[in-house]
């Protein structure tokens, strides 16, 4: 009987513990802070150890999945362009469950090669069977070695470009920089090398980067354009579903991401996401994007639509899609 009655009372010393008092259940412990719904926009010049974080932290979907699976190479990269919709194509995707994106620009192509690709990897998320992994980086479209370079890393990659009229574009160029630097010259005295004869700059970026076709050719050196998915960064305005589910069918995803995930925000004047990845409130863009053009003069603007105008028209032909600029 003794000892029956140690071995109950050495059982009872583990299983017991939690009783603050006969018969009583233990106080329950302080539940541990919750992450962050939803992670904050990251710059556009983010830190090695931002980037990571933009990776490896979010929302409580996002930690789930971070717990466990394994981090890849991306298998599909929005390459392009610049101030054409890319951060809001981005947003769109990272609702879809099998999306999983890197939320700062890694620019590892262009600025970042030299760190080769394992450094590259561990920017990306984990991921599970079946999700692909996304980064964005809207400069790859315009330098020259990235189509070589990310074949080099796997012909197979889907790359995604999201252009936009290249006037408007460049305007919203001009207007981002002027944010930064308001003591930067004039958008019409940047547009031309010399106005009286009105020779266009194509040196300036914000020129440049709108001449679609001449960037194309370079990566149809390297991918077929049957690999090339190119967006309309007005439709992502006026028809956000429609653009997505023609970006999801490219990806081989089921179409999740619908018009009801959608709102427009009239303020801002461009779509918002009903509920955003991971969260149950709605989510906008920041502050940088939807920003208020400066008054440009139409002479200036009509200049620029005659110069862009043929290579449009060739654009349109290599990608068999009228994008309506002109």
């Amino acid at each position: 009987m003794l000892f029956l009655w140690l071995y109950m009372f050495y059982s009872c010393a583990g299983s017991c513990a939690g009783l603050t008092a006969r018969g009583s259940p233990a106080p329950p412990r302080a539940a541990p802070p919750l992450p962050p719904l939803l992670p904050g926009e990251p710059s556009e010049e983010s830190s090695l150890e931002e980037q990571r974080a933009a990776a490896d932290a979010g929302s409580p979907i996002s930690s789930f999945f971070n717990s466990s699976g394994t981090k890849r190479l991306p298998q599909a990269i929005i390459i392009g362009v610049k101030k054409g919709g890319t951060r809001a194509l981005l947003e769109f995707l990272r609702v879809h469950p099998d999306v999983r994106a890197v939320g700062a620009e890694p620019h590892f192509f262009d600025r970042n090669y030299e760190r080769g690709l394992a450094w590259y990897r561990d920017l990306m998320p984990k991921t599970l069977e079946g999700q692909i992994t996304m980064e964005k980086t809207p400069s790859y479209f315009v330098t020259k070695e990235a189509p070589a370079r990310i074949a080099s890393m796997s012909k197979g990659t889907k790359l995604i470009v999201v252009v936009r009229d290249p006037v408007t574009r460049a305007i919203s160029d001009y207007t981002q920089t002027l944010s930064k630097k308001p003591d930067i010259p004039t958008f019409e005295s940047l547009t031309f090398k010399n106005r009286t004869t009105g020779l266009i700059d194509t040196s300036w970026s914000a020129i440049q980067i709108g001449i679609y076709a001449k960037h194309l050719e370079n990566w149809l050196l390297y991918f077929p354009i049957g690999q090339i998915l190119f967006v309309s960064g007005e439709r992502l305005i006026s028809d956000p579903a429609g653009e997505l589910g023609r970006v999801q069918d490219f990806l081989g995803l089921k179409r999740i991401v619908t018009d009801k995930h959608f709102y427009f925000n009239k303020t801002k004047g461009f779509p918002c996401l009903k509920k955003a990845e991971g969260s149950s409130k709605p989510h906008c863009l920041g502050k940088t994007k939807g920003r208020t053009h400066p008054d440009i003069d139409q002479e200036v603007v009509q200049r620029l639509r005659d110069f862009y105008r043929p290579f449009n028209m060739k654009f349109y032909q290599m990608t068999g899609q009228d994008f309506g600029w002109d």
